[in-house]
C-alpha cells in the first residue's frame, strides 16, 4: 500500500531537498525535519492499549502503543532519517543495513548488519531516503522478515514509480510512505528529477 503524503510542510521540505542550491547541513536537518513529520503518518495506525496514570488530581486513562517499535535505517543516507524518528519515538530500537548499489550492475550489495534477532512482535520501520530501482528495498526487506518481522513499514523522501511498482509486486503487505513519487530513472539508476545521491548531499562527500 502506498501512501504519498499531502501535507504542505512536507512538500516544503521536499522543496529544499531536491534544490542543488541547498547546502549539507540544511539539507541534514531538513531531512531529519521531513521525518518527524512523516513519522506521524506512517504511526497512525499503529495498536495501542490503555494504561492508568495519576495525574496530581486524580487517575486518568491513558493511550500508548501497544507494540514494540524497530527502526532499521539503510547506510548510510537513512541515519538522517532515523535521527528524526528517535526525536518523536525515542523509545524505539535502532537497527542497521549497510547495502549499496553496485554502479555496474546496478544489483544491491549487503555490507553491514545489526538487527535484533528476532522481530516477529516488532512493528519495523526501514527508512532510506530514495527509494529508487528499488533493490536495496527488495533486500532490506527480505533481510527483516528473515528475522521474523511481519508489520513493515518502508518511510522515504523520493520514490520512483519503477521503485515502488516493484516493491508492491514482491511485497505487497508492506505500507509505503513517501513525500513525493518521480516517474523516471536515468541510465545510472537514479531518480528524475529526484535530488541527487542522497548520502553524497549530506556528508559532503560528492565530486
Amino acid at each position: 500500500m502506498l501512501h504519498i503524503s499531502k501535507h504542505p510542510l512536507v512538500m516544503e521540505k521536499i522543496r529544499y531537498l531536491r534544490d542543488k542550491n541547498t547546502p549539507s547541513d540544511l539539507f541534514r536537518r531538513v531531512m531529519k525535519e521531513l521525518s518527524i513529520l512523516l513519522t506521524y503518518e506512517v504511526t497512525s495506525d499503529f495498536p495501542t492499549k490503555e494504561l492508568t496514570v495519576r495525574t496530581p488530581l486524580d487517575k486518568a486513562r491513558v493511550k500508548v502503543i501497544s507494540k514494540e517499535i524497530t527502526v532499521v535505517g539503510i547506510l548510510r543516507a537513512g541515519l538522517a532519517m532515523m535521527e528524526g524518528i528517535s526525536e518523536v519515538i525515542p523509545f524505539a530500537r535502532f537497527a542497521h543495513i549497510g547495502i549499496y548499489r553496485d554502479e555496474e550492475t546496478l544489483k544491491p550489495v549487503k555490507y553491514y548488519l545489526r538487527l535484533p534477532f528476532k522481530l516477529s512482535e516488532n512493528i519495523v520501520i526501514i527508512v532510506d531516503p530514495m527509494l529508487a530501482t528499488g533493490g536495496s528495498a527488495l533486500e532490506a526487506i527480505n533481510i527483516v522478515k528473515s528475522h521474523g518481522a511481519k508489520s513493515i513499514y518502508f518511510m522515504s523522501a523520493i520514490a520512483s514509480r519503477y521503485g515502488i511498482d516493484l516493491v508492491e509486486k514482491y511485497h505487497p503487505d508492506v505500507k509505503i510512505f513517501i513525500a513525493a513519487l518521480d516517474m523516471k530513472l536515468n541510465s545510472h539508476g537514479y531518480i528524475v528529477p529526484g535530488l541527487g545521491d542522497a548520502g553524497d548531499r549530506m556528508f559532503k562527500t560528492s565530486n
